[in-house]
């Protein structure tokens, strides 16, 4: 029986699907006579370099395309559902979520939890394994997939099962050594909670998880977010600055006992923690080439590194003056700032205005610019200096759209602020870069995937 999961959306130009004559539209049945459950089946079976794959045409018919291609040549398709199969939401009642404290009203697809480990092997996403049966992990580990990442947040059972709220949760330690001792990396993740996981059952769940390195190959400790949308939750506190400077002891304890082990570090603290216990950011070597950059650890180090590079190395005369403006998450702020300030010294005809959003619509717990929404930047910014062009990055945008977290588009927020808004890709080259264009250059649709 066909699926429309399995249905092709587009093929790639001059690819073995395309050669072979196969149309989108067309639903794939079978490869070499498997049939396929979702898109790791499909990569699994489509490695040979002789297939013959069976389809359902629109009208109904099935027929079959012989293809050749070279050893791990993709085939060249695109479907319409990217897993070719219903995603998997999450089982968990976490008591951090972020999604249950999110305002009502906001698009439905925001409140989609999803928990599905296909999707931790094509996007990167952190899945908890507690909706994963023997058979469903033991089919990771036939096809070899890799790296897994895992959100673990604790590894003392109860602790675990509480934090998920799921009594199923407790036997993170036994999957883990199952996917180690097949070979395959992982890298693991720890939401942190105030006087719940942190303190020694923080140095626990780091110590446990060390005995898996180098296969598990790193662990980001982050802070809880929360917004201001907690009622009926959990009661969770923030992290003061000398918390903070508690939980950076734990972890630089770990990151030097791996270090003089394997010459890495292994755990990692995302930048909250720095900027809470009002500390400099770790040297750039510190991060083992920013692989944990997704959940935050290290972007403001790789950020001011790249800018002051790019800056050092730019040089373009300017016939006029003019005047311009960034705008930020108070977590990046000070140091946006600080680069602004240092850019005006080499280039003296460009004036950066610069201001910190607050964000009123999470709450003002949250600071960081990919959570600041369109609503915001429209009240805070409405009759401030902007210049000629305003700067946002673009990890304030949902990926790949041109349309902010509250569904504001990037054009109404320029119509309401009468400035024209340029998108700048995510690394400090991108701003400089963008910084000495010419704004004759810049199009309202400069949009970049959410880094």
């Amino acid at each position: 029986m066909s699926d429309v999961t399995h249905m092709i959306a587009s093929i790639a130009a001059d690819s073995p699907a395309e050669r072979a004559g196969m149309q989108p539209g067309e639903q794939v049945l079978a490869i070499n006579g498997h049939e396929l459950k979702d898109i790791f089946d499909y990569h699994y079976y489509s490695d040979d370099e002789e297939l013959d794959i069976r389809v359902q045409a629109p009208n109904g018919e099935t027929k079959e395309y012989h293809l050749t291609k070279d050893l791990g040549e993709d085939l060249g398709l695109v479907f319409e559902n990217g897993l070719m199969d219903d995603y998997r939401s999450c089982h968990n009642k976490c008591m951090f979520c972020f999604i249950d404290q999110m305002p009502k009203g906001m698009r439905e697809t925001l409140y989609f939890k999803d928990d599905d480990t296909r999707l931790s092997f094509l996007q990167g996403n952190y899945v908890t394994l507690t909706n994963m049966k023997e058979a469903d992990l033991q089919r990771v580990i036939d096809y070899h997939l890799a790296p897994i990442n895992i959100s673990v947040h604790a590894t003392n059972p109860e602790l675990r099962c509480r934090m998920l709220h799921n009594r199923f949760a407790g036997d993170i330690l036994e999957k883990i050594q199952k996917i180690h001792d097949a070979g395959l990396e992982m890298n693991s993740q720890v939401v942190l909670c105030k006087g719940i996981n942190d303190g020694e059952e923080l140095d626990r769940t780091i110590g446990d998880l060390f005995q898996f390195h180098p296969l598990m190959e790193s662990l980001s400790i982050v802070p809880v977010g929360l917004t201001k949308y907690r009622d009926g939750l959990e009661p969770l506190e923030p992290f003061e600055k000398e918390d903070a400077r508690k939980v950076i002891e734990i972890i630089e304890k770990w990151q030097q006992k791996s270090f003089e082990i394997y010459g890495d570090h292994f755990v990692q603290a995302s930048d909250e923690w720095y900027l809470t216990a009002e500390l400099p950011l770790p040297e750039a070597e510190r991060y083992d080439g920013y692989i944990q950059l997704e959940n935050g650890v290290g972007m403001l180090r790789l950020l001011h590194d790249e800018f002051y590079e790019a800056l050092s190395h730019a040089h373009k005369f300017l016939w006029k003056k003019r005047e311009v403006s960034m705008a930020s998450g108070k977590l990046a702020a000070p140091f946006i700032e600080q680069m602004s300030r240092d850019f005006e010294k080499k280039f003296p005809k460009i004036k950066i205005h610069n201001y910190t959003i607050v964000n009123h619509f999470f709450g003002e717990r949250i600071t960081v610019s990919g959570l600041i929404t369109g609503q915001d930047l429209m009240e805070q910014l409405k009759g401030k200096e902007l210049g000629s062009m305003l700067y946002l990055p673009s990890n304030m945008l949902r990926m790949g759209e041109n349309v902010f977290l509250d569904d504001v588009t990037v054009e109404q927020v320029e119509d309401s602020l009468q400035v024209p808004i340029d998108i700048v890709k995510s690394s400090g080259g991108d701003l400089v870069d963008a910084l000495l264009r010419p704004h004759h250059d810049t199009t309202r649709n400069n949009i970049i995937d959410k880094k």
